[in-house]
């Protein structure tokens, strides 16, 4: 797989499938979230309340995902997934490297050959970026995947910072 890193925004990528960094709803909200929701339309939304109606009615549990149709994103699909507010007190890096595992095999089942990620749980969920960073590469590098093409699209130029320090120590 190849892993490259993009400074803009995740709406605008052409790949098969975007991550949103979603919130246990499904109903939209602020950052990439309300971002996904405003430029993909009333599809998803749609595809976000019928799923709440049938399998997440208690909303969609932290560190797992599940998949829409991408509506009018240049997309196929929005894989939307929960990442956990970050902590001091209590080590939640396994739910975080589960919001990236779960992403892929999402992707696997709909055969998608490329994804643009976000930094799950580095902006309002207040994880420290450099370390949020660390997290996702890792994790993406490590997941054995048919995912060809993974993007991480970061949206500041810090967050595009810490994920370039992040990939350089990986060797990438």
């Amino acid at each position: 797989m190849k892993i490259t890193l993009v400074r803009g925004d995740i709406t605008e990528q052409h790949v098969d499938a975007v991550v949103n960094a979603a919130n246990s709803s499904l109903l939209g909200g602020g950052g990439v979230d309300g971002a996904i929701h405003r430029r993909g339309g009333p599809e998803i939304l749609e595809a976000c309340r019928k799923l709440r109606a049938s399998h997440y009615g208690g909303g969609l549990p932290t560190g797992q995902a599940v998949a829409t149709p991408a509506g009018r994103l240049p997309a196929r699909w929005v894989i939307h997934t929960v990442g956990p507010v970050y902590s001091a007190a209590d080590d939640r890096s396994a739910l975080l490297a589960s919001c990236y595992r779960e992403s892929l095999r999402t992707a696997d089942e709909l055969d998608v050959e490329s994804i643009a990620f976000p930094a799950v749980s580095a902006g309002i969920y207040g994880w420290p970026v450099d370390d949020a960073a660390r997290i996702a590469l890792t994790t993406v590098a490590a997941t054995p995947t048919k995912v060809e093409d993974a993007r991480f699209v970061l949206f500041t130029e810090d967050a595009y910072g810490a994920f370039e320090r992040a990939l350089k120590s990986l060797g990438g």
